[in-house]
């Protein structure tokens, strides 16, 4: 893409991007490099936007990267440590299959709301209000995914 129009495009949409991400990520400097990365990939990548679509792509990038950025910290978290002691270890591996199944098999936005509630700690309220759904939508978009990984991990007490 020429710079000229990748200039445009950041002048336009630059705020609200950032405003996007540090909903996501609760962290300027995490923000801005989000929002840096893919001007950057427009500058020198291959993508050519359609007219009239490229507010939307740009949003999608954001929103994209930034959930990429939290599942990868999310799985660090949990990843078992190799100096664990042994009776922790089984719990860490346990719960790092856990967020693997979540990652791998809950559809996009599951994944986002289970994350934010389990891995940052959302509220409710708070996961609506990022997600632009009701509470009760939250609600059942975690209900839907606790249900899905208890019939994967204890198919019996189900």
């Amino acid at each position: 893409m020429e710079r000229e129009a990748v200039k445009r495009l950041f002048m336009q949409h630059y705020a609200r991007m950032q405003r996007v991400a540090r909903t996501l990520l609760y962290d300027v400097q995490e923000s801005e490099d989000v929002c840096s990365d893919i001007f950057e990939s427009l500058l020198h990548g291959e993508t050519e936007l359609v007219p009239g679509t490229e507010e939307r792509y740009l949003m999608t990038s954001v929103r994209n990267r930034c959930l990429k950025r939290l599942r990868h910290e999310a799985i660090a978290r949990t990843s078992p440590l190799p100096t664990s002691p042994e009776g922790e270890e089984n719990g860490d591996e346990r719960l790092s299959d856990i967020v693997e199944y979540v990652v791998g098999h809950l559809s996009e936005q599951d994944r986002r709301i289970f994350s934010l509630r389990f891995t940052e700690g959302y509220s409710y309220d708070e996961i609506a209000a990022a997600e632009g759904i009701s509470k009760v939508a939250v609600w059942k978009h975690l209900s839907h995914a606790i249900t899905e990984v208890k019939k994967h991990f204890n198919p019996k007490r189900l």
